[in-house]
């Protein structure tokens, strides 16, 4: 095999890399608002790894199964670790045991429900064009983002919402269910590089675009509601065009 081929995995190891540190970087409170870039680059690394594996047709078992490995460390383990420090820093966190454990527990569900959408994904033949249940990327950076946003903009009033615990404990949870829900969403993996092919993720990912150039980071929480708002009228829209 040609060492181009090996390109696909390559990428998917810097995935695994971006992931690392983000954890890294998360166990000290002065570079934990650094976590969340290497969230994003590795989201970025597993975007062109299956672009990568298309183009090149560059397929295989061990690839699927790496990919899914470092996914559960950069969109399962990393983001659980942020979602902890963003309970840790809600306006009800508490130096109790109890809390602790209670902070643990409700963070745990993001690691958790990635590693079995994973699995899910990796023996479900459906999902070959169409996702079912939130991608573990896009929970992933949905977290981040919300990492970013108060510590960016700790005065704005959504911060302070966000920091509210028992509304982001609810908001962590939901996460968690809707990656292992059965909601049909579109898959962001292009087919190839043209336009039309690709219509929706283009248009998606060029709104997204302007989203974060015109309100910064303020935009990126928006985003993944969008992704499943938008989902789900693609699919009423199809199923009743075809009805």
């Amino acid at each position: 095999m040609r060492l181009i081929k090996h390109l696909p995995n390559f990428l998917t190891l810097l995935n695994l890399f971006c992931g690392f540190i983000a954890i890294v970087l998360s166990f000290n409170i002065n570079t934990l608002i650094y976590a969340p870039y290497f969230i994003f680059i590795a989201a970025g690394f597993d975007f062109a790894d299956g672009l990568a594996a298309r183009v090149l047709k560059a397929y295989s078992d061990i690839g699927k199964q790496l990919d899914s490995l470092a996914d559960v460390v950069s969109f399962g383990v990393a983001p659980g670790i942020l979602a902890f420090h963003l309970l840790q820093l809600s306006n009800s966190a508490q130096s109790s045991p109890l809390f602790l454990f209670v902070t643990v527990l409700i963070a745990s569900f993001i690691p958790l429900f990635s590693a079995y959408r994973l699995a899910k994904f990796n023996v479900d033949e459906r999902q070959q064009t169409i996702f079912y249940g939130l991608p573990t990327p896009a929970s992933a950076i949905f977290i981040s983002s919300l990492i970013l946003l108060v510590l960016y903009y700790p005065a704005l009033t959504i911060s302070t919402v966000v920091l509210n615990f028992y509304f982001l404990s609810i908001i962590i949870i939901l996460d968690a269910i809707v990656m292992v829900s059965e909601i049909p969403m579109f898959s962001l993996k292009f087919k190839n590089l043209r336009f039309f092919d690709n219509f929706i993720q283009y248009i998606f990912l060029i709104f997204s675009s302007l989203l974060i150039i015109l309100f910064d980071f303020k935009a990126l929480p928006l985003l993944v509601p969008l992704y499943v708002l938008v989902s789900l009228v693609l699919y009423i829209r199809k199923k009743y065009v075809s009805a």
